[in-house]
């Protein structure tokens, strides 16, 4: 199949934000990084802390966000959204800033298909909680993809998302295929709680806070 001319719709995407900050998240959290963040998403979780992504932004070629980021002078770019599978570009764009040498991350959702993905891109894959509202949108045949290049992130809303959990890390063997990351929401389930519950029960996670919120609370583009 011959790659997509500049002009095809799969070489541009619709962009909500482009900016520096430091990684918040992941076990790449306090790096320097370039966040791409894409316009669109498909699902509607109850702790979205990014709706301002669901609509508007800007269509940009390829050429012109790589030039973007390229400006930043940052080696680190993840792209997020939003939803950025939802856009066809998206895997375009991913392939495009590893060929220009940066070390790329993706977030999403794990409701859409990340088989496509360029390999070399560190996939980080929500499983939605009951407490999201949208646990049935997940895509359990993401996760034979997998590996240890990438990373399972599950926000629990409270106790009940918390043992829904630590029975999916146990069914699937979630922490033999890649990091598993455990997050709170923001002013619903207090992080030492959390915390408390991961050792007692000595799970094989990494507990995790929003860095950038900490440093920024919720500025955005930081």
């Amino acid at each position: 199949m011959p790659t997509p001319s500049a002009t095809t719709p799969a070489t541009r995407v619709r962009v909500t934000e482009i900016f520096a900050s430091i990684q918040g998240e992941s076990t790449r959290v306090g790096l320097p990084t370039v966040f791409v963040r894409l316009t669109g998403c498909p699902l509607r979780c109850s702790w979205c802390d990014t709706e301002y992504a669901f609509q508007g932004g800007e269509t940009r070629d390829l050429d012109d966000i790589l030039a973007t980021v390229a400006g930043l002078g940052i080696r680190h770019v993840c792209v997020t959204g939003g939803e950025p599978l939802s856009q066809k570009g998206c895997l375009p764009l991913l392939t495009a800033l590893c060929d220009a040498g940066h070390s790329v991350s993706l977030e999403t959702s794990g409701a859409l298909d990340i088989a496509s993905v360029d390999p070399r891109v560190s996939r980080i894959m929500d499983l939605k909680a009951p407490g999201s509202g949208e646990v049935a949108r997940n895509r359990w045949d993401n996760l034979p993809h997998l590996t240890a290049h990438d990373e399972i992130k599950i926000v629990l809303a409270d106790e009940a998302d918390y043992a829904w959990a630590k029975a999916q890390i146990a069914l699937h063997r979630l922490a033999e295929r890649s990091t598993v990351l455990l997050s709170p929401v923001q002013g619903k389930l207090d992080p030492t709680t959390l915390a408390e519950w991961i050792v007692r029960d000595r799970l094989p996670v990494r507990f995790q806070l929003q860095l950038h919120k900490i440093l920024w609370n919720d500025a955005r583009g930081r």
